[in-house]
């Protein structure tokens, strides 16, 4: 397992991180792929924060815990991924397999366009001026899934909303939460 642990505004002791890496041998027994986990420790006034970002047999878990004491909160994150990990588990032994249809191939092309006019600096500056600052830029996997799939996925990860690959139309889809547990899904219109 390739772990990375990160300190923020605190010391990281050998012992906390020993500790870390301990809880994180227990989940990873129910993983057969490698399994990188990044867990990032930060301490702000008197609230310590345990972030941890699983990345497993191609799907990525997501768990975060707040206390007045690191330990606490690695121990709450713990148990949080645990039980991430087995309602996944339990879907996927549940989960029936796609049929033929659904298995097949996608592929993808990529154009670039030359901006249009005569001097093509001219028109590069132009954009410059007026281009907005990217904060956090982040690639994401575009597995062909189905909706089904993806509400697991989502339900594993804490993010306003899952982009993927419908598996059905072929097209890029977002889901979302709603309220009572009830999910939305924006599909764009050609």
């Amino acid at each position: 397992m390739n772990t990375t642990i990160t300190g923020r505004h605190m010391e990281m002791t050998d012992a906390l991180r020993a500790y870390i890496e301990n809880g994180l041998k227990k989940i990873e027994t129910h993983f057969d792929k490698v399994i990188d986990a990044d867990v990032v420790l930060t301490v702000e006034k008197h609230r310590h924060i345990a972030e941890v970002n699983l990345h497993a047999n191609s799907i990525r878990i997501h768990s975060r815990e707040v206390s007045t004491d690191m330990y606490a909160s690695v121990d709450a994150v713990m148990e949080k991924l645990g039980k991430q990990v087995r309602k996944f588990k339990d879907r996927i032994n549940r989960h029936q397999p796609r049929r033929a249809r659904e298995a097949r191939s996608y592929g993808h092309a990529i154009i670039s366009l030359e901006p249009e006019g005569g001097n093509g600096r001219e028109a590069a500056t132009e954009e410059a001026a007026y281009a907005h600052h990217v904060v956090q830029h982040e690639k994401v996997g575009m597995k062909p899934m189905s909706i089904d799939e993806a509400v697991m996925q989502f339900e594993l990860v804490d993010e306003p909303f899952l982009v993927f690959l419908n598996a059905d139309t072929s097209r890029v889809n977002v889901l979302y939460a709603r309220d009572n547990n009830v999910y939305g899904v924006i599909e764009p219109e050609f």
